[in-house]
């Protein structure tokens, strides 16, 4: 009764495999690629632990008008070759002036509560030079947020009074996203922010004032190099880099070792959380899976058997043969 504790976290999913899908961050990269982009993931965080998050997810994105590959002087090789040897470098052009387009849904499940986000994206892709691009891009949608108050069992106490007798179980709010991407063959940086514009939250209906119930701007910063460490193999480190006010500033260190363009595995650290492992293999040019366990080291280790997360990837409509993403690592 004589003793209070302050805690905050953020609002917008963890993704482990975000270096899979950078899109989920970023709308700058609608379009990045060839080819139609689909994404499907589910993650299921914490296991073990009642009421812990569970993130499932679903984008598509595709280029608008975009076609630089086996017509100009930077057309990659045939199909069967090795696409990320020596050539790559040789053979990399900077994106031609295109749009892109694409679709977000995430379904974010922890405790009482649900969040349910959908959005379009577009973004507009430029060539700096001849190996140089840049996009930019915005995401404009709604966010519904849902709480069960069946859920909120206190014992003798029925309900939660803040939340007791009223219908405000359900709030749509507007979600706006925007970012920015420069990449080349070799390396990329990228920066973007979600939930720009804040959103009151409450379920009291006014029965109960509060103070702070807000969904708060996420900035996210990216950036990652490519190594040619023979002709079979890259090693690809990268950083993502999250803040979300008022809590401390947290990154995300990986590293992943890259067998031509049919399969890789990678190894992560999150400060104060843990580390992860990733195993993914490409399947032709349609087909792709990842896969990653995160080990907790933090105080809910005693509590916890990890984290698991599972991508599925399709590129649809992929008439160049692409065995894996060009410009996305």
């Amino acid at each position: 009764m004589f003793s209070g504790l302050a805690a905050q976290a953020q609002q917008k999913p963890h993704y482990t495999q975000y270096i899979m899908n950078q899109y989920i961050l970023n709308p700058a990269l609608t379009g990045i690629e060839n080819y139609t982009d689909l994404k499907i993931s589910h993650r299921q965080q914490w296991v073990g632990i009642q009421g812990a998050p569970q993130t499932t997810y679903f984008t598509v994105h595709a280029p608008i008008g975009k076609s630089d590959y086996r017509n100009n002087a930077t057309s990659l090789g045939m199909r069967g070759e090795n696409m990320r040897g020596a050539n790559y470098w040789e053979e990399y052009g900077a994106a031609q002036p295109h749009h892109g387009i694409g679709f977000q849904l995430i379904n974010d499940k922890t405790g009482p509560i649900t969040q349910v986000s959908a959005a379009a994206t577009y973004a507009y892709h430029l060539g700096l030079n001849n190996k140089l691009s840049l996009s930019a891009g915005f995401g404009l949608g709604v966010s519904r947020l849902q709480l069960d108050p069946t859920k909120l069992d206190f014992g003798a106490v029925s309900v939660d009074p803040a939340v007791s007798g009223n219908s405000a179980f359900q709030r749509l709010k507007p979600d706006i996203s925007a970012g920015l991407y420069l990449y080349s063959a070799n390396f990329f940086v990228g920066a973007s922010a979600q939930q720009i514009v804040p959103a009151k939250h409450t379920f009291s209906n006014g029965a109960v004032q509060t103070q702070g119930n807000q969904a708060v701007p996420h900035l996210f910063g990216t950036m990652g190099y490519r190594f040619l460490i023979s002709e079979d193999f890259n090693l690809l480190p990268s950083v993502l880099v999250k803040y979300i006010s008022p809590t401390p500033m947290q990154f995300d260190l990986n590293l992943k070792l890259q067998y031509q363009d049919r399969a890789w595995i990678a190894g992560s650290y999150r400060k104060d959380d843990g580390y992860a492992g990733m195993i993914g293999v490409n399947v032709s040019n349609v087909f792709n899976i990842g896969y990653s366990y995160d080990y907790v080291v933090s105080g809910l280790r005693p509590y916890t058997r990890g984290t698991h997360e599972i991508v599925l990837g399709f590129q649809l409509n992929n008439i160049y043969g692409d065995n894996c993403p060009r410009n996305l690592w």
